[in-house]
């Protein structure tokens, strides 16, 4: 559902992926969630031609969402809305294409109002990662949500990605889907994976599988013991290693190989997932 997809270079609309996904859904009763209509690293062709463009550029902009959203009306349970807004090391908000030409927060409340206006029933979230692991990064974007809140833009949940290294102290994970749900909002634990390789150090293999079964436990259970009406979804961002972004030439291009996810290479299910299968049991 990425506009790096959807709109080519010419302005026009490409369907034809997106509409086989929400198809395979539909027919196999799974909820559609899509993601994502706007993130900062978007440079499409279509709208730079009207970088500066002033009014041409926000009208482009509504009728993307517009089209895109509104496609999906009553099919999608929920967008991300927005995509990953805080700058890398927490110290304000990412510069790109539509702060530029919209301003660094309007261009957000345009893009929540525009999708309410687009599909009023689906739950629109803002989204990003490492809210476990930078506190700096998570107060910026706790207090993006707070003015986002405030101004009246239609804010409806909050979504954690949650990739993060095994050797991650115990309870940041739980910590941090403590501090987001005190919005009051639904949670999505988004794109969760817990990788061996980023947090090696000095810890052998068998401590680090230990750390990655714990860390999945600790994130189950903390989603799990948020009330109800805040327990949105738990996304794994991928079920065997071997099919990891963490497994790709640019994350990992040379052994030892990441083992993030639930499931071996081999589809066979690993401590990990026992893990998380034990946190999101506990369930209050």
């Amino acid at each position: 559902m990425k506009m790096e997809y959807i709109l080519k270079d010419d302005g026009t609309f490409r369907f034809d992926r997106p509409d086989a996904i929400a198809a395979w859904c539909k027919s196999n009763r799974i909820r559609l969630y899509a993601t994502t209509l706007i993130w900062y690293a978007q440079k499409p062709g279509a709208f730079q031609r009207i970088d500066g463009s002033g009014q041409g550029f926000a009208d482009a902009y509504r009728n993307y969402i517009l089209a895109v959203a509104g496609r999906y009306r009553g099919q999608a349970v929920g967008w991300d809305v927005v995509n990953e807004p805080v700058a890398e090391d927490g110290d304000g908000l990412r510069q790109c294409l539509w702060s530029s030409n919209l301003g660094q927060v309007d261009y957000m409340r345009r893009a929540f109002d525009h999708a309410r206006e687009a599909d009023p029933t689906a739950r629109l979230f803002i989204n990003d990662y490492n809210l476990e692991t930078n506190p700096r990064k998570r107060t910026t974007f706790m207090k993006l949500v707070e003015g986002l809140l405030k101004a009246g833009a239609p804010v409806q949940g909050i979504g954690t990605q949650t990739h993060v290294p095994a050797d991650l102290a115990s309870g940041a994970v739980a910590k941090a889907i403590g501090e987001l749900a005190s919005f009051g909002l639904p949670i999505h634990v988004s794109e969760i994976d817990v990788s061996l390789k980023r947090g090696r150090g000095s810890m052998d293999d068998a401590e680090l599988r230990t750390r990655q079964a714990r860390l999945y436990r600790e994130a189950g259970e903390a989603f799990a013991g948020l009330p109800a009406s805040q327990r949105f979804a738990f996304t794994v961002w991928g079920l065997r290693d071997k099919d990891s972004w963490l497994r790709s030439k640019s994350e990992n291009p040379s052994p030892p190989w990441d083992e993030p996810l639930l499931f071996d290479d081999a589809g066979r299910a690993k401590a990990s997932f026992q893990g998380l299968a034990e946190g999101l049991s506990r369930r209050g």
